[in-house]
């Protein structure tokens, strides 16, 4: 389930190109417990409502086995509310937190380990600690934003105001008035896909760039594109994957992408690399559970670890906990600054 129309559309490629080369790769082998992996594909870019009907009458009639995929926190709770029980279901998006429904894992990063060290970073480094949040209207930008303003109580970081905008605003003339006159340092964003790239537009085209910092746990490699490199000064994000991190394992990843994609291949980022994740944990359960049937989907010890292009990712009940890194957009891409969380 990977989005292919609206405000989260533009991810939609790179979530495609991972997940065909993760059933690739696991086909030429054992596939998923022995058995051969057709990926059929669901819009999650739609009414959520209309995404879970879709699923649930695939998983009501027998014709999927497990979802996987990243969309966002509204779609997944739309989604277990019809199925949920019922298959097991890797969530691969970054999330608000813990949710409690039989047989999903939530596999994404959180604000405990993304986007809390992150202010953190900003505060020591660059001195920025007071913030402004924009973000989108719907349940991951609320909560996180929630939880990030309570957190940063009485810590040497604060925030200062909050705005949510309905998914698929395209003019932020109100929002940027607004930070024009806030005693802030900095911008989080908490904007998904496209709004994001109309946001960082018009931020940068009305010199905000050079006095607010701005950071992100959403924006990767296709919005620093779809934005252009003079939208993209001042930006930084947090997380676990990034397209140019040095690790043995994410080079792996890369490696196999390019060949089999081509140069010109949608970009490596986080977002397609987390359903690239979904689908080998998929495999995973079911190399240690002899399945992914949720009648031999046994609960897994916290603190297994399991292995994958982010290194290894530690369970924590149905979360994990992953290595992240802060990394600061330099025109067209991201370089990797620091770790700050560990999956350990």
């Amino acid at each position: 389930m990977v989005p292919l129309q609206g405000p989260t559309g533009i991810y939609g490629p790179s979530c495609l190109a991972c997940g065909e080369l993760a059933v690739e790769q696991l086909n030429a082998r054992d596939g998923i417990a022995g058995r051969e992996i057709k990926l059929i594909v669901v819009d999650a870019g739609r009414d959520p409502e209309v995404v879970a009907a879709e699923v649930a009458a695939l998983v009501d009639s027998g014709a999927v086995e497990a979802v996987a995929g990243w969309h966002i926190s509204a779609v997944r709770q739309a989604i277990t509310r019809r199925i949920g029980g019922k298959v097991v279901y890797a969530y691969a998006a970054m999330h608000e937190g813990r949710d409690d429904t039989a047989g999903v894992f939530m596999l994404g990063e959180r604000p405990a380990n993304q986007l809390l060290p992150a202010a953190h970073w900003m505060r020591e480094q660059l001195g920025v600690g007071r913030w402004s949040i924009v973000g989108n209207d719907y349940v991951f930008p609320r909560v996180t934003g929630t939880t990030t303003r309570l957190a940063l109580q009485d810590t040497a970081s604060q925030i200062v105001s909050e705005t949510y905008v309905p998914l698929g605003t395209t003019n932020f003339s109100d929002v940027l008035q607004d930070l024009r006159q806030d005693d802030v340092d900095g911008v989080i964003m908490l904007l998904m896909g496209q709004d994001a790239v109309h946001f960082n537009r018009q931020f940068a085209g009305q010199g905000l760039a050079d006095r607010l910092t701005r950071l992100s746990p959403a924006i990767e490699e296709n919005t620093l594109l779809g934005g252009g490199a003079g939208a993209n000064r001042n930006l930084y994000a947090a997380a676990a994957y990034f397209d140019n991190m040095d690790t043995v394992e994410s080079n792996e990843l890369a490696m196999a992408y390019y060949q089999r994609h081509g140069a010109w291949a949608p970009a490596l980022n986080a977002v397609g690399e987390s359903c690239y994740e979904a689908i080998l944990f998929l495999a995973w359960i079911g190399r240690r559970c002899g399945g992914i049937g949720m009648d031999v989907v046994s609960p897994i010890e916290s603190g297994t670890f399991y292995g994958g292009p982010r290194g290894l990712v530690r369970l924590d009940g149905n979360l994990v906990n992953q290595d992240v890194y802060l990394a600061a957009a330099e025109d067209l891409e991201f370089a990797v600054q620091e770790q700050i969380a560990w999956a350990t």
